[in-house]
């Protein structure tokens, strides 16, 4: 597929895309919010006094990992991809790398005196590097959807009623943020950086020439309703800093339907093109006055709200065509227009109850947005806007006006040529499992996520028989401006593990021992990269050091080992929150796998993605298999536990 060539060329690191990460609930602070909007101040029930962002300036700087540790712990890791030969060799090429004279040496000197310069010497650069460089669409190869638990919408008028609800609880959280009075995130006790929150209202990305740039607005004080391709600018907070009442924000979207009956000009579909072309569009698009005037208010909002049409009609589960939903809209034929992709946050609400949000991934992982999630799903089921007053509007709704010259018309044409192709390919089974949930992993004192990710290892082992390169994003937010480090999921213990259990010559106590290894040696080297000592960024850094120094690329960057190691067949991230919701994306290779997943005590939510042009993976197939795995492991932990007593 023409849109991967970036990694077959480029290849910077193997996650360079979808850094998405969350930590376990547990891992977290928030804890039972209860918030009132009166008068236009918020309160917050049980929330620490801490001073929420005053804590990123204590945290320390990200390490630089020592390179004899880093060789060490990538030659274990890639040991499953290669044959004794060219293990031999990698070994060859990692001693001569790491020698007192060896390039890799240098590197590591060049990189250590940069760390001294910066607070994170990594930010700037995976910003770039993953995000903002990145040429391919935002839509499928980059933003991901968030699926909100379902609602059961009997007319428009309820489907408004629920818009308005959302709108107010998304301005609250904002407020909430502006003011410090979230609860402040941490693993174990190391509290976490939350510059990260303070980036999801108001930011959107600006296309540009060979490398987009990020816009804060946090100030905003409207946001931006699409309907019919139409877009809609609707003040949220007065100049007194007010809201307005649920009645009044129902009224607008009220006039907003009214006013859209006619379908709109489709400029929201050049938003999903290669940035490359999104960026000679959008040059041609604000040459307009008019036009830069309208594309300004959408770019400066603080979030955008989709109201959409339904769904082209596709045999999915209701689950797989929401996430379709929020990854990109269903094409041109169905609602790719409706959207401004490049804005951080998207709210979508269908027609029939199907919910959510589409997130662009630069300014920001998952974790915020998926505990925003919580708080606006709350927010609504408590009614928490019911007794908001009514205040006096400032400003009425606004349709914002584009002129279409003839090319533009082209640019539309072409990208909804591309936007379908790349609708038409995403293939998507996304399911709650319903056997069992964390509650079973705990009870044998084991890491429901080092249990999951073994799970899809056992899953694509037994499906292709080979080892699948494996990501797993982990937070390194302890560190001031931390973002990811990939955990390497796919080691020698989960391909032994995998082995074992179709192995028919093996007893169910052989294979719980291989299990109990492959989780302990994945929980292992998660703590190592969430505390910034796994090998992909240390490695990505060595590298843009050699080229932002002009030297020539180790060979190791040329080596086997590392091309298939950074080859991520299987894409993952833990999302996690306590609704009954899920995210998905689409996987990172042509032929490979997405699978985000929520744990939840008696269940697991899992969004699975493959691409329908690879004849060798579907995601009906990786799903069969992921619920044939997690059965098999429980089984045998539930025999040998039985013989046991």
């Amino acid at each position: 597929m023409e849109s991967h060539k970036y990694f077959d060329k480029h290849r910077i690191n193997n996650s360079m895309i979808l850094s998405k990460h969350i930590l376990p609930r547990n891992q977290r602070s928030y804890q039972g919010l209860f918030y009132f909007l009166r008068n236009g101040t918020v309160s917050l029930s049980n929330v620490a006094a801490t001073k929420t962002f005053e804590n990123t300036l204590k945290l320390p700087s990200l390490p630089v990992p020592k390179l004899h540790q880093t060789v060490e712990k990538y030659i274990k890791t890639v040991t499953p991809f290669l044959n004794d030969v060219e293990l031999n060799n990698t070994k060859r090429i990692l001693e001569q790398f790491s020698s007192e004279n060896g390039i890799g040496t240098k590197l590591q000197r060049l990189l250590e005196q940069k760390a001294q310069t910066c607070e994170n010497w990594l930010e700037e650069w995976w910003l770039n590097t993953a995000y903002l460089e990145y040429r391919d669409p935002v839509v499928v190869y980059s933003s991901p959807g968030l699926v909100f638990p379902f609602e059961d919408f009997q007319n428009e008028e309820q489907r408004l009623t629920y818009t308005a609800q959302l709108i107010l609880a998304a301005v609250d959280y904002k407020m909430a943020i502006d003011r410090d009075k979230i609860p402040l995130d941490r693993m174990g006790r190391d509290p976490l950086d939350m510059n990260q929150y303070k980036k999801i209202f108001g930011t959107c990305r600006i296309p540009g020439e060979k490398r987009d740039s990020l816009e804060y607005n946090s100030d905003s004080r409207h946001i931006v309703i699409a309907r019919n391709n139409n877009f809609f600018k609707v003040e949220v907070v007065n100049s007194s800093g007010e809201v307005p009442s649920l009645s009044q924000l129902v009224s607008h979207l009220e006039i907003i339907s009214q006013e859209s009956e006619e379908v709109g000009p489709s400029v929201g579909v050049l938003s999903t093109e290669n940035r490359d072309n999104w960026y000679k569009a959008y040059s041609e698009l604000i040459n307009d006055p008019v036009n830069k005037n309208s594309v300004n208010e959408i770019q400066k909002s603080l979030f955008l709200v989709a109201l959409d049409n339904p769904m082209p009609e596709i045999n999915d589960s209701r689950m797989s065509m929401a996430g379709k939903q929020f990854i990109h809209g269903g094409g041109s034929r169905g609602n790719s227009a409706n959207r401004w992709f490049d804005k951080t946050v998207q709210f979508v609400i269908g027609p029939d109850g199907t919910v959510g949000l589409t997130y662009e991934h630069s300014p920001s992982e998952g974790q915020p947005i998926a505990v925003m999630t919580d708080y606006l799903v709350d927010y609504i089921k408590n009614n928490a806007c019911s007794e908001l007053p009514d205040t006096k509007l400032e400003h009425w709704p606004e349709k914002l006006k584009i002129n279409v010259n003839d090319k533009l018309k082209y640019y539309i044409q072409l990208a909804n040529k591309h936007v379908d192709k790349l609708a038409d390919n995403l293939d998507m089974d996304s399911f709650q499992f319903k056997s069992f949930g964390k509650e079973f992993v705990k009870s044998q004192k084991l890491s429901p996520d080092s249990f999951i990710q073994i799970a899809m290892q056992y899953a694509f082992y037994r499906i292709h028989k080979v080892p699948g390169a494996h990501y797993e994003s982990a937070a390194t937010r302890k560190y001031i401006h931390g973002r990811t480090e990939t955990i390497r999921s796919c080691s020698i213990e989960s391909i032994a593990f995998a082995k074992a259990m179709l192995d028919q010559g093996k007893s169910d106590a052989d294979r719980v021992n291989a299990l109990k290894e492959a989780i302990a040696s994945h929980k292992k080297y998660s703590i190592e990269a969430v505390n910034g000592f796994g090998v992909d960024r240390h490695l990505l850094g060595l590298k843009l050091t050699a080229l932002e120094n002009g030297l020539e690329l180790p060979d190791l960057y040329k080596d086997p080992s590392y091309t298939r190691s950074t080859c991520m067949r299987i894409s993952t991230s833990q999302v996690a929150t306590k609704c009954d919701g899920f995210m998905c994306y689409a996987p990172l290779t042509v032929d490979g796998y997405g699978c985000c997943y929520n744990p939840r005590p008696y269940d697991i939510n899992f969004g699975v993605s493959a691409f329908l042009e690879c004849p060798e993976t579907s995601a009906r197939q990786f799903r069969q298999a992921l619920e044939d795995s997690l059965h098999d492991m429980h089984d045998i932990l539930a025999k040998t536990q039985k013989s046991k007593l």
